[in-house]
Order: C-alpha cells, then structure tokens, then sequence
C-alpha cells in the first residue's frame, strides 16, 4: 500500500545557507521574524501524535508583497517555506521536517471586498470563518464552510477542507472563485477572474485548492457567499444503532430533502459530549440536523425527516428554531474531539477520517465498528454522514508500544476499507505528512505520476512545503 519514495525535497540546506535567508529577512522584517524555540515549535504539528518538526524561522508578513520578498530570499537559498494559517490541520501540514521559514498570514486578515450582490467577497488568508462570518452578519450573507475549528481561510482552502455543512454548501472547492498566490519563484499569479463560471484555460484555482501549500503561498481568496436563511430548525434524533443512523441519513439525502447539515455521533460520543459540554442527551447513536429555508420549509422538512426516522426506528426527532438551542447544541458538536479527552485522561488523540460512496456508508461504520471491538481501542465516531464521511478519533497511550502498534494498524485497515468501497483515504483532513503513503493505493502510479510532474513544473527547486503530499 506504501507509495514508493521518490525524492522530490531538496535536501536539508546547509547551516550557512539557511544562516543567510534568516539575516536577510531580519534585516528586512526586524522583530516580524522570530527564531526563539518556542513559537518555532508553536508552528509546526501540535494537535495530533505526528512528531513536531520546527522550522528554523518563523516571519509575520503584512502583504502579499512581503511574502513575495520571503520567498524570493528562501528561493535564493534553497531555503523551505512553510505557509502557516491556525495550525489546526490534522496531518503534519505545517511541520518543517527539512527546516526553513515558517510564514505565518495572521497579520493578513482583511476583508478587501464584499459584493453582496454577487454572493461574493475578496478576502486575506489569515481572516478566520468565524470573523469572516461576524463581518458579514449586516449584509444579509455568510460564508458557509464550517469545518468546525475556528481555522484560516488560507488554511481551508490549501487542505480543501469541508465541514458540517457540506452537504448543502459543498466543500471548499465549490466555494472559492479565484486565488493570488506567491509562486516558487515570487511572482504574483491570479488563477481566475469574479465571473461564476469559465471555460478559459486550465482550472488553476483548482489546482491550487488543496495544494496544502506545496505549489505556492495564497495571499488572496475571492469567495463565494450565501444568503443567510429565512429560518433556521435544527434537532436531534436518538436511534437504536449507527446502521439505522446511517440508513436514515441515506434516506433523508436519496429522497431529497434539502438538508444542511446531518451529523452522525455514536454513543460513546454522545457520552463524551455529554461529559464535556455539560448536556444530558440519551446515550445511544444519535444523528444531530438543521434545515436551512423559510419557516414553512424548515417545518416540512423536519417533519419529513421525523417519518424516515420512525422507518428505522429513530425518534423522538426533537427539533427548534430557536437559535440559543440550536447553537448549544452545535457548540457541543464541534467540540466533539475536545470532548474525547473525558473518556481517557492523559491519552493522546489520534484523528483520521475516511469518505466512501452514501450507499457504502452504513456497510464501512458497521465493519469500522466490529473493527473497534475487536482491537480493545476507544474510537468514537462522528461523521458528516450526508456525504458518506466519518471520523475516528483514537486515545492512545502514545508511551505504549503495543497501543501505538494496534492503532497504526487499525488505521490501514479503515482506509483500506473505504478504498475496497470506492472511497478515500482522507474526506477533508487532507494528505500532509499522515497519509502521504496510501496515494498510490488511491490513485495509482499514473496519477501519482502527473501531480509529482506538477509539483516539479511549480517549484523545480522543491522548497514550497517539501515533505508533503508526493514529498
């Protein structure tokens, strides 16, 4: 299943060439560039057990002009850039396993433009969804990707990250117009125009899009937006396994019910959520859902829902429109991973996900589940179900061997699972340094092939986020 190594990465450079890059933009950045060991590991992999890799050097750029000028210094070395947004990516993104220079886009946060008549906005990378959608709130629309961590548009659109609400909205691939990104070489490209649609030469906003900083740095983000609805209703649904909950999140998307979001939890989860934010929801498998639409829609849809639920055995679907309950519950929700911790202090959180085909969703839970059992791991499961994509979250003693061992080996078994199932390797995590090595399973050699040709025509020095996706 492992991809063979090819060495596209440059090798580490040499002590006195990165000791050059870093004075010529202390020179230029003064105290905007930091060196101490501290915030050096603060930007590298901290959330998950993938080991913390700190750059050599970490600058704060205020333009995209300023980040041409990093890059051309670290292109004149042969130095790595590492593109930094929140830090919250789940798969090593941000770690510098040959060194260089960490950019991090924080003090890139504006909102250039909104073009509410065209459900658009012209936006930096560092700006976060949850600001983004706080500026926005006056003007009638919202940006609708929510992965759920308050991370950087920059970030979600490098790792084409979705979230809860993709079902309806889509990922970020469908909700990104055009980028301006710092190539390998510095220069400045704009990979499209504001115009919805385009059929004038290759989609390189596309290729940009989930690129995870290995083909340039986006320093500008036009986006789509969405109006925000008439009304709102969002509840939950208790059922008596993870099969009814996914057979009835199947239903609900096949008979096209406009969902917005359809969330999965399975007991233990419910027990972790219940611990953590303090809830007092049955503990047993439970769909969470909203409805977005006017107030007669929202109502038909959930008493709809309601229906396919009984068929499966699920109910009381208990639903509001209130919007202090329904964002209590969602808070719960998204602190989902946080929540795990209850279930074993100490542990450490190993967090993976895999997406497979709706009609092969409730087949892989159940498998996955089995799976769980018989390996005495703790694993619960949450999932944006509506698009067949669920996530493990694993507590493992990471000073235990044996534990260490069994869940590296759960892990190839689950994405071996979704491949056998036409799925993925990853729904939205993106590859990064964790699942670099099942592309070729994925993909093939062909394709496999094709991207690492791209990432050489890009960066033929192989100094943006060298380590990553084809390494």
């Amino acid at each position: 299943m492992s991809a063979p190594a090819e060495a596209l990465s440059p090798p580490r450079p040499a002590p006195n060439a990165v000791k050059a890059a870093i004075a010529a933009l202390t020179a230029k950045f003064g105290n905007r560039l930091v060196t101490s060991r501290a915030v050096r590991e603060q930007h590298a992999n901290t959330v998950t057990w993938i080991e913390n890799q700190p750059p050599d050097a970490v600058v704060f750029p205020q333009t995209a002009a300023e980040v041409q000028d990093i890059v051309r210094v670290c292109a004149a070395h042969n130095v790595p850039v590492i593109p930094f947004g929140a830090g919250s990516s789940l798969e090593g993104h941000v770690n510098a396993p040959l060194g260089g220079v960490s950019i991090d886009v924080r003090d890139m946060n504006k909102v250039l433009a909104v073009h509410a008549e065209d459900l658009d906005c012209v936006i930096e990378p560092g700006i976060t969804r949850k600001a983004l959608n706080e500026y926005l709130r006056d003007q009638g629309v919202f940006f609708p990707i929510d992965p759920g961590a308050d991370a950087s548009l920059g970030g979600m659109t490098a790792t084409r990250c979705s979230g809860t609400n993709a079902v309806r909205y889509g990922t970020m691939k469908d909700n990104v117009l055009s980028l301006k990104v710092v190539t390998a070489s510095g220069e400045l490209m704009t990979t499209a125009r504001r115009a919805k649609k385009s059929s004038a030469g290759y989609d390189l906003t596309r290729l940009i899009v989930g690129s995870e900083g290995t083909l340039g740095v986006i320093v500008e983000l036009t986006l789509k937006l969405a109006g925000i609805p008439e009304a709102i209703s969002g509840g939950i649904c208790p059922f008596p396994s993870v099969d009814a909950c996914c057979k009835a999140a199947i239903q609900t998307i096949q008979s096209g019910i406009p969902v917005a979001r359809i969330e999965l939890l399975d007991a233990l989860q419910v027990r972790a959520v219940n611990q953590y934010s303090k809830l007092s929801l049955r503990e047993t498998p439970m769909l969470f859902l909203e409805f977005h639409g006017t107030e007669a829609g929202v109502s038909e849809q959930s008493e709809r829902f309601g229906e396919i639920a009984g068929e499966f055995g699920g109910g009381p679907f208990e639903w509001t429109t209130r919007p202090e309950e329904r964002t209590r519950l969602w808070e719960a929700r998204h602190n989902a991973a946080f929540s795990c911790f209850t279930l074993r202090p100490g542990a450490k959180i190993i967090p993976t996900d895999v997406c497979v085909p709706i009609s092969r969703l409730a087949e892989c839970v159940a498998e996955t589940q089995a799976d769980i059992a018989a390996s005495n791991i703790i694993a619960p499961i949450v999932g944006h179900v509506g698009d067949g994509n669920f996530h493990l979250t694993l507590l493992i003693d990471t000073d235990n061997p044996d534990e260490v061992k069994a869940a590296k080996a759960f892990n190839e078994r689950l994405v071996e699972r979704a491949l056998a199932m036409d799925g993925t390797c990853t729904g939205e995590h993106g590859v990064g340094q964790g699942k670099m090595k099942y592309l070729l399973a994925e993909h093939g050699a062909p394709a496999l092939d094709a991207m690492r040709a791209i990432k050489r025509a890009l960066d033929p020095q192989g100094i943006m986020n060298p380590g990553k996706i084809v390494a």
